[in-house]
């Protein structure tokens, strides 16, 4: 199982910690977040080191379906209601700096970029689209509601955002992670004070970013109730339609499109990781049916963090941390959000003032209907007997049998059949 992305490009390779160092700021995780944030700390003159457990890009950032765009979802009618209207201007004006500079930087990187129109549809709630275009004009921005789309679904109509982007996103990191101070295959086992502790060596730091997909510090910050992970899947076909723009059902569990290349990317089947859903059997037999002489090329699964407010945690990792910082939460727009994420971050460690940094303050409310459902999720399994337990916080852990892993239905652990971890919060193998 390998994405188009990591079958079409080569990172750089980077040697493994073997002996303990200090320096003046830790990045834990080798994925998109953490190599932005140090290439931009790296631009700055700041003394740093990126650690990554595995090969960069090794996670979430290799199956992304890599669309860079500031439309997420419906997602502004939700914050303008839940957070108010300058709290909406703000997340919107974050996330197209961030769009920008991506443009700014793929200028002169070979990593497909195109710039595309993007679309977020829906089956049957027409409702939901009006509320977003009168969101959209009260924050000043203008798209359009659309009634015929290119893809072959029956729909009530989409929004529009126009003139956004896609690429590749290991090309892309292939080209900024070269000379960044950079280790693979160094697994940060365990915090102590602002010592990271690998197998081969220690790093001290004066700060600490955990860009490390999940949060792994369960002492500070209570993300193991604000964030709860969502598993989506994603087929490459050969001789299906061209779609010529992006696509996303509002709905989380609903299909995307985007082309690349010769190739079709359908993505669906999503569901609450440890849960059942339609996986890579809805996305088949959606395309036998739709596209029948096609032929799937690829196939990958991507794991989302999903915060409580449909807003990204990006910042001090808790309020009693005041050396310790975090990015996760993206909600399935990790590309944008981790460009947002790593300017914020590489302005706080600099001193500079970010005019959007309030809006993604990790230490906000967490009085939000989600929580609720995360609370529900972790005491259920919590309770529930099973032999086969996660690591992280103990919950029972179930099997997916599509992927054949064992997964934490409360905070998205997974585990291949031999123990080996896979994705985290857990930072260490299941005791088989």
């Amino acid at each position: 199982m390998k994405s188009v992305w990591r079958d079409t490009a080569h990172l750089p390779e980077f040697p493994q910690l073997k002996n303990d160092i200090r320096t003046d700021v830790l990045i834990i995780g080798g994925g998109i977040v953490g190599i932005l944030t140090a290439y931009f700390l790296h631009q700055s003159g700041v003394k740093y080191v990126l650690v990554e457990k595995d090969k960069n890009c090794s996670g979430t950032t290799q199956n992304t379906t890599a669309k860079i765009t500031f439309q997420h979802s419906l997602n502004y009618h939700k914050i303008l209601k839940s957070n108010g209207i300058e709290s909406a201007r703000k997340y919107l004006s974050a996330n197209i700096k961030a769009f920008e500079k991506y443009a700014e930087l793929c200028k002169n990187i070979d990593c497909d970029y195109e710039v595309k129109d993007n679309y977020v549809y829906s089956i049957g709630d027409r409702k939901k689209l009006e509320d977003e275009m009168n969101a959209l004009r009260k924050i000043g921005y203008e798209a359009k509601l659309c009634e015929n789309i290119k893809i072959p679904l029956k729909t009530v109509g989409a929004v529009k955002f126009s003139n956004q982007s896609q690429f590749n996103p290991i090309k892309f990191i292939a080209a900024i992670a070269d000379g960044l101070n950079i280790y693979e295959n160094t697994f940060v086992r365990e915090m102590i004070g602002n010592t990271a502790v690998t197998d081969y060596g220690k790093i001290t730091a004066d700060r600490v970013i955990t860009a490390t997909h999940f949060p792994f510090i369960n002492k500070h910050g209570s993300y193991f109730l604000k964030i709860y992970q969502h598993r989506s899947y994603v087929i490459a076909l050969e001789n299906a339609q061209s779609v010529d723009g992006m696509y996303v059902d509002e709905n989380k569990t609903g299909l995307s499109f985007r082309n690349y290349n010769n190739l079709l990317i359908l993505g669906g089947g999503g569901h609450r990781t440890g849960q059942n859903g339609g996986n890579w059997n809805e996305l088949r037999e959606f395309a036998d049916k739709v596209y029948p002489g096609s032929s799937e090329k690829h196939f990958w699964a991507a794991q989302d963090c999903m915060s409580l407010d449909d807003i990204p945690y990006i910042g001090q990792y808790s309020k009693s941390t005041r050396d310790f910082y975090v990015a996760s939460g993206f909600n399935k727009w990790g590309m944008t959000g981790a460009m947002t994420a790593a300017i914020i971050l590489s302005d706080m460690i600099l001193g500079k003032e970010n005019d959007y940094a309030d809006v993604f303050n990790p230490s906000r409310s967490i009085l939000k209907p989600q929580l609720l459902v995360n609370g529900f999720e972790a005491t259920k399994n919590l309770l529930t007997f099973s032999k086969k337990r996660c690591p992280h916080l103990g919950c029972t852990l179930k099997w997916n049998s599509t992927e054949r892993s064992w997964d934490c239905p409360c905070h998205g652990s997974r585990f291949a059949e031999n123990g080996k971890v896979l994705d985290n919060p857990a930072n260490g193998n299941l005791v088989q």
